[in-house]
């Protein structure tokens, strides 16, 4: 049945169908479902009466072993000022839902088993995830809010300005891939806003992002338009020990324990959490702390690898691999003098503490490329490893290990780094085309707003996003990022090429997403979302001298 999408139940019930269709289609990042669903999805485009005149096309990803895509729908208007709205079709695994997984996407199916589940609640997370469920105002699923509710959203909103016979401008929605990874797709779409618009005739003046924002409150952190995302730098650290029998530890230097001394210095470092406004930093927390022992025996792990998230809102990464190393300094000086006395107590007169090394992954690599046998063996080893399934981070530590063993130098000591793809900070700028988002967006928030709950205005999206690569970033720091991320030839292949384009995230909220508790705050994202992106292209869009 044909559903005119112009009226606000005609919207809301368009972006009803197109969330649930898409939570329907299993996408897991790296499956063969992710890898599909943007050719399903340009079938059911095509299959839509709204979207008859659309033009639809993919955008596949460079250098993807898994051939993966975005997909790309243009509904043209007068001139060729356009309006991307975008956003990820991958979502994680569903494993986590148990012997609920094969109702994991589909929402009201899950709904129902989840209530008769939740009968009982057995952790407040429970009580509360019942409660928003017998409300009647959320709906779970993997990925509905996470975030295929914004794709549905942008989806209606496209069918609502098809329909429009004076429409001004051109509006185009393009679903990527990987988000939750590596952003592939969002790399290969910016990279690809220097191409295809110029040879369509399309100007692209803004952008919107539609991730959600998980709000455990009444909604009104979740109502919101952010200007900017934060950015995200992956610190890692290798600790080389001297090895030692357990029952002669004072022989050697447990990497263990350097190790440890990293982890509980730099968890939730002040120092290290960049705020901005009035926006505070989030501080590095843990990710990962891997030894290089594969087998049981009472000998000390020779090496430790260790990942730190970092969260920045405009500190550059020349500037936190400062602020990183001293903060390692300070406690290894720290280390090395407890171990010290420690020893002293117990042998006197035994060998002074060796001091523990600390030198950046750059450096050990440029000492390297005086080697010519072993950058070959570090080029060949990092050729591999991408085939054998590893994560950057491990891929990462894998070519540290090598390069350290190249280089003949012994431990105590650390190496550190950075371990994966960056995400710049991204900002919406003062420039004419960002200024006339903003003042769309001030006026779509105010209409929108009117009888019923405010939108408030944030600086930064509060998690990673693909805003990085399609938005105002700035990369002037990129060597320094690729000098010490070993596998960043191999594995990251990203030249720090961004979008440009000015842009924002507009999206859904709700709670406890990468959870089975996962969940969509309904009223929000089928009846204000679309509107709002409707409402904000259109202020985008309007001629410069009309008021």
């Amino acid at each position: 049945m044909f559903i005119d999408p112009i009226s606000a139940s005609g919207l809301a019930q368009r972006a009803r169908d197109w969330s649930i269709w898409l939570t329907r289609q299993p996408s897991v990042t790296g499956s063969a479902g992710e890898q599909a669903l943007p050719h399903l999805l340009r079938e059911r485009v095509a299959e839509t009466p709204a979207l008859a005149g659309a033009e639809t096309w993919l955008i596949p990803a460079e250098n993807d072993p898994l051939a993966r895509a975005c997909c790309a729908v243009l509904v043209r208007g007068s001139g060729n000022q356009t309006v991307l709205l975008t956003g990820h079709f991958d979502t994680v695994t569903v494993e986590d839902y148990g012997d609920l997984a094969p109702l994991a996407t589909e929402p009201e199916a899950l709904l129902a088993a989840l209530k008769a589940r939740l009968a009982a609640p057995a952790t407040l997370a429970e009580e509360r995830a019942r409660a928003d469920f017998d409300s009647g105002l959320f709906l779970p699923g993997r990925g509905l809010l996470d975030m295929k509710a914004g794709l549905g959203a942008g989806l209606a909103a496209l069918e609502a300005f098809a329909a429009e016979p004076d429409r001004v401008g051109n509006l185009l929605f393009v679903g990527v891939p990987d988000e939750e990874v590596t952003s592939v797709g969002a790399r290969a779409l910016a990279k690809g806003l220097s191409d295809f618009p110029r040879s369509m005739g399309l100007d692209v003046v803004a952008a919107i992002n539609l991730d959600c924002i998980g709000d455990d409150g009444d909604g009104s952190e979740g109502r919101a338009v952010a200007l900017g995302s934060v950015g995200k730098l992956l610190l890692t650290a290798y600790a080389v020990g001297q090895q030692s029998h357990a029952s002669h530890p004072y022989q050697g230097v447990n990497a263990g324990a350097i190790a440890a001394a990293l982890a509980a210095r730099l968890e939730w470092a002040d120092e290290l959490a960049d705020g901005a406004g009035a926006q505070p930093g989030i501080a590095p927390t843990l990710l990962s702390l891997k030894d290089s022992k594969e087998q049981y025996d009472v000998t000390t792990p020779a090496s430790v690898f260790a990942t730190w998230n970092a969260l920045t809102m405009g500190r550059d990464a020349r500037e936190t691999m400062r602020l990183f190393k001293a903060l390692a300094r300070e406690a290894l000086d720290g280390l090395e003098a407890s171990l010290a006395a420690r020893r002293a107590r117990v042998m006197p007169s035994g060998r002074p503490m060796e001091s523990i090394a600390l030198v950046e992954a750059a450096e050990l690599f440029a000492e390297l490329g005086r080697d010519a046998k072993a950058i070959g063996e570090l080029s060949r080893l990092g050729e591999r490893l991408p085939g054998e399934g590893l994560s950057l981070p491990d891929q990462n530590r894998r070519l540290t290990e090598a390069a350290w063993r190249l280089s003949g130098r012994r431990g105590p000591a650390v190496v550190i780094g950075f371990g994966s793809l960056p995400y710049p900070p991204v900002l919406l700028s003062r420039e004419p085309r960002a200024l006339k988002l903003r003042a769309a967006i001030d006026a779509a928030r105010l209409k929108a707003g009117e009888g019923r709950e405010p939108i408030k205005l944030t600086d930064f999206f509060p998690g990673i996003s693909d805003m990085s690569f399609l938005g105002e970033a700035g990369t002037a720091d990129l060597p320094v990022m690729a000098a010490n991320t070993p596998a960043w030839v191999s594995g990251v292949r990203w030249t720090g090429e961004v979008g440009g384009v000015p842009t924002v995230n507009i999206g859904p909220w709700g709670r406890d997403y990468h959870t089975p508790l996962e969940r969509l705050h309904m009223p929000y994202a089928f009846n204000v979302l679309p509107l709002l992106l409707l409402d904000t292209a259109r202020g985008v869009l309007k001629p410069d001298n009309l008021s």
